[in-house]
């Protein structure tokens, strides 16, 4: 396949097994990745990685290959693929802002509890919302615990283990346990355990992985499987936040991350760890798929799978995500309906995260909320080819917002700056043509995307230790 970037050298679906259990209602698996970018095979973001788990998922059903978040960090994404709900309507901007003090969304009914409403069992393992901020109003089960969410994970006996002084949490290297005692691999023992239990009543089972979230501490046969001095790199313009705005250099930061990288000669080992915690990833999914083929589910169970936002690794400057560039928004979306998609489906129109609410409602038969703003996207499960105008809208702090097309990206920033690029000659991003005056009229034809109300920010909660 054909990397969408280009990058440096340096040198069939699979048949769901079991018997359908006698529930007419769909079951729903639900699969969460934190920081999963798109770089794994089926997408060809990165020449090197192995992700045969999650291209056999994508190869059931259908992979959204232009899917993005509604906000490039955590709390946000998670609130609004839960709710149903943009940022710009809840005030839920930033990692500090507990989702239930927001009063647009502090009595919303988010997915699983709606799932519950029609009779579903709706039990989650985990990190499926923020982790400092756990919803125990949305579940009727969770592991570890409805107040912990997600394991505590193993980590080296010397920190930071990549060498780098002050780096905190942006740290990597091998942790020299066994894969069962990571956090991650605790959760999906727990979910598996669930998959293969006889059940009476129809479920909504979430499960959520950790990797390849920061610190990307995995097992070493991980890290083993990518050769450091044969990685191909991401490709690095040194100008270019030449011509992006003041606050879009701000949050590039390129002083901060990509300087220590390459003042410390890491960057190999950083694109190494990356991929590692991928592979450590998509392991995991193996296993679910493996135990939901294996269980009397198989043939009547919704499968998605989804990244709460993309990541960067140099690609502008930027590690991380906290930015409205491709890198960042572009999440990792599959899934895999019975009765409705047809295998190997592959479909480039922009869909977002809050189409998933809508979507699952969708496929197993319950009515829509009125208030949820994305849309079903079962008429591209059936035909991924289908006929799709609206552009997704990501947003990143109040008044700032990327407009997503099938072939343009327009980022609006909040003193009335902007950024508009052409993916049909530039994936990378690299030419800013926002100030071009023949490109005014598409610009005005993305703007109209753009919300118009954006809601204050909700309460701020300080003092967590909130990740990044």
């Amino acid at each position: 396949m054909i990397h969408r970037r280009h990058f440096l050298s340096a040198l069939t679906a699979a048949p769901m097994l079991g018997q359908a259990p006698k529930a007419a209602k769909k079951n729903v698996l639900f699969i969460a990745i934190d920081d999963l970018n798109d770089w794994i095979s089926c997408l060809g973001g990165h020449p090197d990685a192995k992700t045969p788990n999650l291209d056999r998922l994508a190869a059931r059903g259908v992979l959204f290959t232009n899917s993005h978040c509604n906000a490039p960090l955590c709390n946000p994404s998670r609130a609004s693929i839960m709710t149903g709900l943009r940022p710009s309507t809840t005030g839920v901007y930033d990692n500090g802002q507990p989702m239930r003090k927001s009063p647009a969304i502090a009595k919303a009914l988010t997915v699983t509890q709606h799932f519950r409403t029609h009779g579903y069992d709706v039990m989650g393992g985990g990190k499926i919302y923020h982790t400092a901020y756990p919803d125990e109003a949305s579940w009727d089960h969770y592991f570890p615990s409805q107040k912990q969410n997600k394991p505590d994970d193993k980590r080296p006996p010397v920190t930071p283990a990549n060498g780098i002084k002050g780096s905190g949490n942006f740290d990597w290297g091998p942790v020299d346990v066994k894969d069962e005692e990571m956090g991650d691999a605790q959760v999906v023992a727990w979910a598996t355990g669930e998959l293969k239990k006889p059940r009476t009543k129809p479920f909504f089972l979430a499960c959520g992985i950790y990797r390849p979230h920061l610190p990307w501490y995995v097992p070493p046969r991980y890290f083993d499987q990518f050769v450091k001095s044969e990685l191909r790199m991401p490709r690095v313009k040194d100008d270019d936040l030449d011509d992006v705005p003041p606050i879009g250099k701000k949050w590039a930061n390129p002083t901060k991350d990509h300087a220590s990288v390459l003042k410390s000669g890491k960057y190999r080992d950083a694109v190494q760890a990356y991929l590692a915690c991928i592979r450590f990833a998509d392991e995991q999914v193996g296993k679910l798929l493996d135990a939901l083929d294996a269980s009397a589910h198989a043939q009547n169970t919704i499968v998605v799978l989804w990244s709460d936002h993309g990541w960067h690794l140099g690609e502008k400057l930027h590690w991380r995500k906290f930015t409205l560039w491709e890198e960042a928004t572009h999440n990792v979306l599959m899934m895999s309906a019975p009765g409705v998609t047809k295998p190997g489906g592959r479909c480039s129109r922009p869909v977002s995260l809050i189409d998933v609410y809508p979507t699952l409602c969708d496929l197993a038969g319950l009515p829509l909320r009125p208030e949820l703003e994305g849309v079903s996207l079962r008429p591209l499960l059936r035909d991924p080819s289908a006929a799709w105008e609206r552009p997704v809208v990501t947003t990143y702090f109040r008044n700032n917002h990327a407009v997503r097309s099938e072939r343009w990206r327009y980022i609006h920033y909040e003193d009335g700056t902007e950024e508009l690029y052409d993916h049909a000659v530039d994936v990378q991003e690299w030419t800013n043509l926002a100030a071009k005056p023949e490109y005014a009229a598409i610009k005005r034809e993305l703007a109209r995307w753009l919300p118009s109300v954006n809601v204050a920010e909700s309460p701020h909660e300080r003092g967590l230790n909130f990740e990044n």
